[in-house]
């Protein structure tokens, strides 16, 4: 969950912390601060984790997001696993954006590494804070981080393609317009917010392949919007982070297909698009088909993209 607040340093970390450590995110500096609180595992686990998930967000954007960052870890007692990830824009003075997450006590080795939680958090960190009445814009943001967390993690090998491609089957349905649908920015249902905005990026990757002849994806689109000032730290409307988007790609896609979806239920055919792309889920497993249309389109939106 992304959040642009101004907040006092009590708020958000209080004074009960341990000294930062520092950990490298391509060019830039993560600074880390532990609440105080105990992990059954060394707190090294807990910074390799952390220094994976910044990994996965240069391996997908170019770069990190910022020059520096903050990110608050506050322990839970006789709990397991990671929760109640916030991510602002700025904080209490010090420079760059700023993630304050909860992890379990118990947490296990095994459950750090499936985490996705961290990784949303900072891809979070590099697109723009959108404009406008907090919830009509609210899917674009959930969306984009839901959509590029697993793609972002598959390209540094920390999950499979087979992953990507087996949850957005699973998962995109959740997504569609139900009865009383009233397009995206008026639907402010959590299947809307989360697999709604998704799904809009991943047809949006999809019509953006089609488009160049598998030139150019949705990660060139957001590495435009990043690379013109969009990240998290900046107030842009809704039709500026779009155009950025497009002008980085030479097409029209991403402002095109908001305003088909903006305001009306607009349904995606999925099971076409999955034929289309060559996947299918048999007995629980994925399987592919290359000599789908789309074959390589699926290829490419789960390669690693020159940084």
């Amino acid at each position: 969950m992304a959040a642009v607040v101004a907040l006092t340093r009590a708020a958000l970390i209080g004074d009960d912390t341990l000294p930062p450590v520092e950990i490298k995110a391509g060019q830039s500096i993560i600074h880390v601060t532990f609440a105080r609180g105990k992990f059954d595992l060394p707190e090294s686990a807990i910074e390799a984790w952390i220094s994976n998930a910044g990994n996965a967000v240069v391996a997908y954007f170019g770069r990190f997001p910022a020059a520096q960052a903050r990110i608050l870890v506050r322990p839970v007692e006789g709990r397991s696993g990671v929760f109640s990830g916030t991510t602002y824009g700025s904080g209490f003075g010090a420079p760059g954006p700023f993630t304050r997450i909860s992890v379990g006590q118990l947490t296990s080795q095994k459950e750090l590494d499936r985490d996705w939680m961290m990784t949303h958090e900072l891809v979070h960190m590099a697109f723009p804070d959108v404009a406008g009445d907090r919830r009509e814009h609210h899917w674009i943001e959930e969306g984009m981080a839901t959509y590029i967390e697993p793609i972002a993690r598959a390209q540094i090998g920390a999950i499979t393609a087979d992953q990507v491609w087996s949850d957005l089957v699973r998962y995109l349905p959740q997504g569609l317009p139900q009865e009383g649908d009233q397009g995206l920015d008026h639907t402010h249902t959590w299947g809307r917010t989360y697999w709604g905005g998704a799904l809009f990026w991943f047809v949006a990757d999809v019509q953006i392949r089609e488009s160049t002849k598998n030139r150019k994806g949705l990660q060139d689109a957001m590495r435009g919007i990043l690379n013109a000032g969009g990240n998290i730290e900046h107030e842009w409307t809704i039709e500026q982070v779009l155009k950025a988007g497009d002008q980085a790609t030479g097409s029209t896609v991403l402002m095109d297909l908001y305003d088909r979806m903006k305001a009306t239920p607009v349904h995606t055919d999925l099971a076409d698009l999955w034929r289309r792309l060559g996947v299918e889920i048999i007995d629980g497993k994925v399987r592919y088909s290359d000599r789908a249309p789309l074959a390589d389109v699926r290829k490419a939106i789960t390669a690693r993209g020159e940084p």
